[in-house]
């Protein structure tokens, strides 16, 4: 593809990236990414991507905007309460740039719906709040083969990690979901807004590194930082060849929705 004049224009500050140049532009360009939750995470990492030109973004979340999700989800505003977050997110990104292509899934991601979900995309994102869909997440991408962005926040801190074919998935670190309960939602124990950004711009630059081909990613590699004292450090990590479903002898050949306790916020009052 060339670019236009109004891309060049656009653009200007990656192209004269010597690390992306007019070829690295194309390839965002031509990128499909589908960002599973337009929530905390999901808000910045749909901002940027937009903004740096990924041609096709695809969005899935099947809630509507809440009140509570105004202090992190960022690309959602006051108007947009009791809009779905999939048609709010959608807005935004066109008023930020309309040329890119948006699909919107306004529906949860689910053991039979994921694999047709993650499909047509070259790079997915996961955006969720809980382990139930981290797990199935994890799973879906691994028996596809596709390449996929981990993110995790609570309270302060966060956690993130980009696994590609071949390397270590979620499930080489975290074998199983936790006991029911056992670990609270960022609606129990809360969450610092700004920590959303700050880990979804991360997840939001692997992305853009994986197109153009340039750096390292978060592969084998486990990002974790706590924004009280500001501390980042990464931790190795190795595929597990035993891993349950990258493993050289996988025990998890299809994909289970695992249950997921609610959360009634109105009820911890």
């Amino acid at each position: 593809m060339s670019l236009t004049d109004e891309q060049l224009e656009r653009y200007s500050r990656h192209i004269i990236l010597k690390d992306v140049g007019i070829e690295g532009q194309e390839k965002i360009l031509n990128g499909k990414v589908l960002i599973i939750g337009a929530g905390g995470l999901g808000a910045p990492i749909a901002l940027y991507l937009a903004a740096a030109g990924v041609g096709t973004i695809g969005i899935v979340d099947g809630d509507l905007v809440d009140r509570t999700n105004l202090q992190r989800q960022v690309i959602h505003f006051t108007p947009d309460i009791g809009k779905p977050k999939v048609i709010s997110a959608k807005e935004k990104i066109k008023e930020i740039n309309p040329d890119i292509k948006v699909n919107t899934y306004q529906y949860l991601a689910s053991a039979e719906n994921i694999s047709d979900l993650i499909k047509g995309y070259d790079f997915i994102i996961d955006g969720t709040d809980n382990f139930a869909a981290k797990f199935l997440i994890n799973d879906a991408c691994v028996m596809a083969g596709k390449p996929f962005s981990h993110g995790g926040i609570l309270r302060f801190d966060g956690q993130t990690l980009t696994h590609t074919p071949g390397n270590a998935c979620y499930r080489c670190v975290f074998k199983e979901p936790p006991p029911k309960d056992a670990v609270p939602t960022c609606s129990q124990a809360g969450v610092l807004g700004a920590i959303a950004g700050m880990l979804g711009t991360i997840q939001a630059a692997e992305t853009l590194k994986f197109f153009i081909g340039k750096g390292e990613l978060l592969v084998n590699r486990l990002l974790i930082f706590n924004a009280l004292d500001m501390t980042f450090r990464n931790v190795t990590l190795k595929r597990d060849l035993n891993c349950p479903v990258c493993g050289q002898k996988p025990s998890i050949t299809a994909l289970t929705d695992y249950e997921q306790a609610a959360c009634d916020l109105k009820g911890q009052r």
